[in-house]
């Protein structure tokens, strides 16, 4: 375990070094600003930390949670800045703009309308949810969702006990944006504070453009961290909204209604039970 740690710390910090914004120091002139040389290009040449093979049969236990990732929570806020990319360096980039580029650009493709991946949704048709043209006195306008639009995201994922390591883990499956609704976007008359999917990801798909994508390190400028990593270690903060249960993988709000804090302590409740998971394993 302590090898795999060094193993993993030296990787990133590998990473760290050559994703900084290249060349600046030794530029001459502008154009020169973020073009790596030859040996740079060669280190960068890594990819996400793969994922180890579980064998079906090495699952002792399992169960399959959805969390909301509130943005507006201050150890969030990496996943939602910058915001304005007009006075900012390409390199820096929200969670949802990384997302929708790799879409757009082709590098994601496993985009789906749910968390059960039933029905695959094309780049067209995540536009549609993203975007809305309205005809207003004869001019057109159009409203787009921004990742100032985006006030958190759903996460689904499995807390597993592996008997072959003897421990829980966890294992993010899918990730989804929760937007406003783009069809009330700039209607006065309209005050919708809801926030909804708009898009799932299946999430080892995306993991290639997540390591890609660095994410500003408020402690060390030259080392910032992949939204790969951030995501995998769990390092955000997020309440259980949801459990795979025998009612259909009701909510919590489905049968708690009307009262956020007793909501809050079935998802802490939830979240204690699967934490004492692993002590149970190993009373007999």
């Amino acid at each position: 375990m302590t090898k795999n740690c060094i193993i993993l710390f030296f990787a990133f910090l590998t990473t760290g070094l050559v994703s900084a914004q290249a060349n600046l120091l030794n530029a001459k002139s502008v154009d020169q600003i973020g073009v790596k040389s030859e040996q740079q290009l060669a280190a960068d040449n890594d990819g996400p930390l793969p994922y180890g093979y579980v064998d079906d049969r090495d699952v002792m236990w399992s169960k399959v949670v959805w969390e909301f990732i509130d943005l507006n929570q201050k150890i969030n806020l990496p996943y939602y800045f910058p915001i304005d990319t007009t006075n900012i360096s390409t390199d820096r980039r929200s969670l949802f703009d990384t997302l929708i580029k790799g879409i757009q650009q082709g590098k994601i493709k496993e985009a789906y309308s749910d968390s059960f991946f039933t029905s695959r949704m094309t780049p067209e048709e995540i536009n549609s949810r993203l975007v809305n043209v309205r005809d207003e006195n004869g001019y057109s306008d159009t409203y787009r969702i921004q990742s100032e639009d985006v006030g958190g995201y759903m996460i689904k994922g499995m807390w597993y006990f592996d008997k072959r390591q003897g421990e829980l883990k966890y294992r993010m499956l899918a990730i989804a944006p929760m937007g406003k609704d783009v069809q009330t976007l700039g209607v006065q008359e309209i005050e919708d504070e809801e926030l909804y999917e708009l898009f799932w990801i299946f999430f080892p798909s995306a993991r290639g453009v997540l390591h890609d994508a660095k994410v500003f390190n408020p402690q060390n400028a030259s080392h910032p961290i992949s939204f790969d990593h951030l995501l995998n270690a769990r390092r955000f903060s997020s309440v259980i909204v949801r459990e795979e249960n025998i009612y259909g993988n009701r909510g919590i709000e489905d049968y708690v209604r009307g009262n956020s804090l007793f909501q809050l302590l079935e998802a802490n409740k939830i979240k204690e039970d699967i934490r004492n998971k692993e002590m149970d394993m190993w009373n007999y």
